[in-house]
């Protein structure tokens, strides 16, 4: 498969200036119009701009807690947010504490490996990934986790091993699931059942360094056509996969080294946004009716 040679978009500017460390994990409340993202290095969910239009406000919701909070999810049934620390499952509470579900990493490990991105199915479960503390193409230590809270259960449904376990999605119909494995530059399709949360015949659906890329896959989002919309740290861009593993567009940020993550949002769920931590900013591209992002599903707890 080849690169595009002309569907591309450039974005120049961002749409504000979030002032985040690692700004990470967006996640758009079409509710309240109001996009959450964390901030890794800072251990802290501290950027929550809503929006009016292009106005953009910063707030600071949740206080710092002693492990960083890797990803997080609405709430399906209360207020505040889901999410992963580097240990484990945990509900960041609307008045800023947090209380942890399962933490199946111990303190004794979280100097070799820790939690790091996340995504919830149609069910509400909660899939999130490990990744080795130093992370390195030779530490195979990442595992792919589901906690269930229909019934309180964390399991771990794929040992990997994983270097970087990032970026998670499903196709339209529910029926593939999407996991990015960043330090060897693939993105993985399994077979899903939504009835018990299982995942079989996991393949590779793209290889990016055998598509001539620099960098690295990282978080993603999927559209209601089934594009993957894949962010890359160290390479300047989103590429947009198509269901079959091909790239058909690409956003360029030529001012831009790490691009991390990306959710769609807005009213007509039509823009999309994410983050470039290097210069700790929030993007935001308008791609006015073209695409439209699958609704991010919640967190059932």
């Amino acid at each position: 498969m080849s690169r595009p040679a002309d569907r591309k978009i450039v974005v120049y500017e961002p749409l504000f200036k979030s002032g985040c460390t690692l700004g990470e994990g967006p996640v758009y409340d079409p509710v309240t119009a109001t996009l959450h993202f964390v901030d890794i290095a800072e251990r802290k969910v501290s950027c929550n701009a809503e929006f009016s239009g292009l106005l953009a406000i910063q707030h600071s919701n949740y206080r710092p807690i002693r492990r960083p909070i890797t990803s997080i999810s609405l709430r399906r049934n209360a207020p505040g947010l889901a999410g992963t620390t580097s240990t484990g499952f945990a509900l960041l509470n609307s008045d800023g504490s947090l209380q942890y579900l399962e933490e199946p990493i111990r303190d004794e490990q979280v100097s070799s490996t820790r939690f790091n991105d996340g995504a919830c199915d149609a069910k509400g479960r909660y899939f999130a990934g490990t990744a080795g503390t130093v992370l390195s193409p030779e530490d195979g230590s990442g595992k792919l986790y589901r906690y269930d809270p229909s019934n309180h259960t964390c399991t771990i449904v794929d040992d990997g091993p994983f270097t970087d376990s990032n970026g998670m999605g499903w196709s339209p119909d529910g029926k593939i699931f999407y996991l990015t494995d960043s330090l060897v530059n693939l993105l993985y399709a399994y077979d899903y059942d939504v009835e018990t949360g299982s995942v079989s015949n996991r393949r590779t659906l793209v290889d990016a360094k055998q598509l001539g890329y620099g960098g690295y896959l990282d978080g993603l989002c999927v559209d209601t056509e089934g594009g993957i919309w894949s962010a890359r740290w160290g390479d300047s861009r989103i590429c947009r996969f198509t269901s079959a593993g091909a790239v058909d567009l690409e956003i360029i940020f030529p001012k831009v080294l790490h691009v991390t993550s990306c959710c769609f949002g807005g009213s007509n769920n039509d823009q999309l946004y994410g983050e470039y931590p290097d210069s700790g900013h929030l993007f935001m591209v308008d791609l006015a009716g073209r695409y439209k992002g699958l609704e991010r599903h919640s967190f059932a707890g």
